[in-house]
């Protein structure tokens, strides 16, 4: 929306487009000053901006093999207190998994088998 408004603003003006997206031009102007000064952003953007490095990092050093429960349980040994929800959230957006063990699973169909598959009437 800020980009949208951006673009358009020296033909139509800021006011004209937010009321015609809808928008309070004080979301915009908060949205301007959030670009600037990324202090002003809130508490948790903030703490997951810190998070991420620090969940990027761990699951480096452990050669990208740690998941979730084993990525969390690293961040708190290391005095790092966070949720292990807020973890799995992040990891999630990182898209970073563990490695995932066990056996795979086997068909007894081969891929370019031409042969009929279902139920075979026998008659």
């Amino acid at each position: 929306m800020v980009q949208y408004i951006d673009e358009h603003e020296a033909r139509f003006g800021i006011e004209p487009i937010c009321r015609q997206l809808q928008i309070a031009p004080s979301t915009y102007c908060e949205q301007k000053l959030r670009q600037a000064d990324p202090s002003r952003l809130p508490a948790r953007t903030q703490r997951d901006a810190e998070l991420r490095t620090q969940i990027h990092r761990v699951w480096h050093a452990n050669f990208c093999a740690y998941g979730v429960h084993k990525t969390w349980k690293q961040l708190n040994r290391e005095h790092i207190r966070v949720a292990r929800c807020t973890v799995r959230r992040l990891m999630r957006d990182l898209a970073l998994r563990g490695i995932v063990r066990g056996k795979g699973f086997k068909t007894i169909w081969s891929i370019g088998s031409s042969a009929p598959r279902g139920r075979t009437s026998c008659g």
